[in-house]
């Protein structure tokens, strides 16, 4: 179940030297996650969902500088966060049209978020279906919001990161050409050791594993 409202007990995740991960609601199915970004323009907070004392987690990263809306679902608390700081959402080119739904000042991107070394690699740009990554040069830090995750619905058999259910017949093959040391997610806690090679089996098994991850969702689906 999604959650609503301002969170009160959310989790950090996934600290490294130059950012950390926080699920707003920890104990919620979707397990919704949340990125901030220490860059040399300083914090960029990507896809969060906001929460009591947050603003505390960016400032150790220096002061927020913009906020990155990577899919066209996860708008979830951008406008709010970055009126806040008075910074602007940034919208990459792939997800065009996502700003008429955002009630915060935009500003498109299109290889890079300003004054940082994340690049952006588009994903998919359907009307359905709306997604870039990021990749940080310096330290190979790959972000992704919704192709792959570790929330359990994405996950078949033994693997440590799954192709979302609604890709497996079609994985995001652009994020082999990636080699990641830490790999950050949209849905559930990032991989911070042995990326690479998570990403790559995600990949390559997406297809063979589908069924098993069918059956699994509906069994959890069906008995609650």
């Amino acid at each position: 179940m999604k959650e609503t409202g301002t969170a009160t007990g959310w989790s950090e995740t996934n600290r490294w030297d130059r950012g950390a991960s926080w699920l707003a609601y920890p104990d919620e199915t979707m397990q919704r996650a949340s990125h901030v970004l220490g860059t040399d323009a300083g914090a960029i907070v990507v896809d969060p969902v906001d929460a009591e004392g947050i603003d505390d987690l960016f400032t150790e990263f220096g002061e927020v500088a913009g906020v990155i809306v990577l899919l066209n679902r996860h708008k979830r608390d951008c406008a709010e966060i970055a009126t806040r700081h008075d910074v602007p959402v940034y919208v990459p080119d792939a997800l065009a049209g996502v700003e008429d739904d955002i009630d915060a000042p935009t500003e498109r991107v299109r290889r890079q978020i300003p004054g940082t070394d994340y690049g952006i690699h588009e994903l998919t740009s359907n009307p359905a279906w709306k997604e870039a990554a990021l990749y940080g040069d310096e330290d190979d830090t790959l972000v992704v919001p919704e192709a792959v995750g570790t929330a359990d619905y994405f996950l078949a058999g033994d693997e440590r990161l799954g192709v979302h259910p609604m890709l497996r017949l079609t994985p995001p093959r652009k994020l082999q050409r990636l080699e990641p040391e830490r790999l950050l997610v949209g849905h559930g806690h990032g991989i911070m050791d042995g990326a690479s090679a998570a990403l790559s089996d995600a990949v390559r098994g997406s297809r063979g594993r589908m069924p098993g991850l069918y059956v699994k969702n509906l069994k959890s689906f069906v008995l609650g």
